[in-house]
């Protein structure tokens, strides 16, 4: 089973716009829908802080800490579609610079759920 890790924006969580939380990202990932193209494992979960500034140092020690290095990191479906956009830096340039980072592939989104 392939282990992935998912970053949530902290915003749309706690501030009710349209996220609930992060159970939707869990769901997908535990059956495989979406954007996971099979059932996976999460290894951590990780919330996006505005503006941001700690969410690639918080990535790369939630892999020290854990021990856990997961084989793709996912950007929740809230942080990758935000509407309104993250004021701070686009779902693009956070996927980047987790990837420049950690080295492991970022991908945009987690489920289609409404």
């Amino acid at each position: 089973m392939k282990k992935v890790a998912v970053v949530g924006c902290g915003s749309y969580m706690d501030s009710g716009y349209g996220c609930p939380g992060e159970w939707r990202c869990l769901k997908a990932a535990a059956l495989g829908d979406g954007k996971f193209d099979e059932p996976c494992q999460v290894v951590w979960f990780l919330k996006c802080q505005c503006p941001s500034r700690s969410t690639v140092s918080n990535a790369s020690m939630a892999i020290k800490l854990s021990e856990i290095k997961p084989d793709k990191i996912y950007l929740s479906s809230c942080l990758a579609n935000a509407k309104p956009d993250c004021p701070y830096r686009t779902a693009e340039e956070l996927a980047n610079m987790l990837k420049n980072k950690t080295g492991i592939e970022v991908v945009l989104g987690t489920h289609d759920y409404h």
